[in-house]
């Protein structure tokens, strides 16, 4: 990261041709920029004033509104100016050369603006994370999620368990630093039993079946089942075009094909696999092998079976059956009695890809709002604080184990020092201590401008 003191501007809304471009300036030469590019001192803050943009020569670039924020009172906490402009190429290419040429200005770094921001105590690190989820939401679940980080719903519970922890370390610390002064036996025993309600607190707040984590990357569904049972059929008619190519060959399919959705506002990856059968060919073994990989991996199988074979169902497909899968029978125009009802002991849905049956998702009977069910089930977190990053749980966990560290400890001294590390934990998701190991990961994850 270079030199904080510098000035540091950056096109802030997406490059290319539109109506309204943004560039944004942020440092102590902000109202110095809008002075030179304006020609006149910089409006008043918060008020939006149409002035017009001139390059070195005096020649008009362009009109624009421009805005002043005065520090500490500004998104970056220094005086930050924003210039709305006409968002043609060649408009916002000469407003960032008169830049370029400003003494003490220099373009902005990945995530710098939000950088600053931190540094300068306007956001903590996991607001900063929820701000950059905010910016990568694709479904509105995400969104909600996101917002709630980013507004700092998960900062406010951690500060407050940290709190908690600061004040019983410091009675604690009284315990051993004034063992004369008549402090109450019964101390320790109340403290300990603190202790352990935070811990049982922490372990429910864990427990939670990654919800967060997985909503914030999308769910992951795999397409499994024998050759020719109509697997890319299906993903093709659940993303509404031709994603995949369908044949009535046997093993057409021979690499794993991915499409990202948005069912019902969550994120999903669905991905289309090779047929599971024995192969001689080396290529289709190859991706039977990571077919089955992804069934491993995958929060949710989508197991496709052949209702023109039915009752007869692929054993190799059948293995598969757990608590991760929807089964699923196509072809179901070609079923003859008796109709499945379970296969391994889950239900069936019933659906054709060629027809359309079962699959537009209207009613619980449609394969689409099955898979909507199932990514809710997985995925819906409601108003409370979800973990939405490995780091966060990492943190919790070391926190939750030096609290069980503590309750269990015979000496004070023991004890106060298990505290210290439980808080310390605590700090380090919202930055309240040394994290500067992981700043540049985080950071890295915005875009030029944010």
């Amino acid at each position: 990261m270079s030199a904080p003191d510098s000035t540091i501007y950056a096109l802030a809304t997406a490059p290319g041709r539109s109506g309204v471009a943004i560039v944004r300036v942020s440092g102590a030469e902000a109202r110095n920029v809008i002075a030179h590019v304006t020609r006149r001192d910089p409006p008043r803050p918060r008020v939006a004033s149409l002035r017009r943009i001139f390059g070195d020569d005096d020649a008009p670039i362009d009109d624009a509104l421009v805005l002043f924020f005065a520090g500490p009172n500004s998104f970056t906490g220094e005086d930050l100016a924003e210039l709305h402009l006409h968002g043609g190429p060649a408009v916002i290419a000469a407003l960032l050369r008169m830049l370029r040429k400003m003494t003490n200005c220099r373009l902005a770094e990945a995530g710098e603006f939000t950088r600053r921001a931190f540094h300068n105590n306007k956001l903590d690190l996991a607001q900063v994370e929820g701000l950059a989820d905010l910016v990568a939401a694709e479904t509105e679940a995400q969104r909600r999620q996101a917002l709630r980080q980013a507004e700092g719903a998960p900062s406010r519970l951690y500060e407050s368990w940290r709190a908690w922890l600061l004040r019983t370390l410091a009675r604690v610390e009284a315990f051993i630093d004034f063992p004369d002064e008549g402090l109450p036996d019964q101390l320790m025993r109340s403290i300990d039993g603190e202790i352990a309600e935070l811990a049982g607190e922490l372990s429910r707040h864990l427990d939670d079946s990654h919800r967060g984590e997985i909503l914030r990357d999308g769910l992951t569904v795999a397409i499994l089942g024998a050759p020719n049972v109509g697997k890319s059929s299906i993903l093709n008619r659940l993303a509404q075009r031709e994603a995949a190519i369908t044949s009535a060959i046997a093993g057409t399919t021979r690499d794993v094909i991915e499409v990202r959705m948005d069912l019902g506002g969550y994120p999903v990856t669905i991905a289309d696999t090779a047929g599971l059968r024995e192969s001689a060919d080396e290529i289709e073994r190859e991706g039977i092998t990571r077919a089955l990989a992804r069934a491993e991996h995958a929060d949710l199988k989508l197991l496709v079976f052949d209702g023109g074979d039915w009752p007869r169902i692929d054993a190799e497909t059948a293995k598969l059956v757990d608590d991760r899968a929807l089964c699923v029978v196509n072809k179901a125009d070609l079923l003859r009695e008796p109709e499945p009802i379970a296969i391994e002991g889950r239900a069936v849905i019933k659906v054709s890809a060629r027809t359309g049956l079962g699959l537009s998702g209207l009613g619980l009977s449609g394969l689409a709002a099955a898979l909507t069910e199932a990514a809710e089930a997985r995925m819906a977190a409601g108003e409370g604080v979800v973990l939405t990053r490995a780091r966060h749980r990492a943190a919790l966990e070391a926190c939750h184990q030096a609290l069980l560290r503590a309750e269990a400890a015979g000496l004070p001294e023991l004890k106060a020092e298990d505290l210290r590390l439980a808080a310390r934990a605590l700090g380090k998701i919202t930055g309240r201590v040394d994290v500067e190991d992981v700043l540049d990961l985080i950071f890295k994850e915005f875009c030029i401008g944010k």
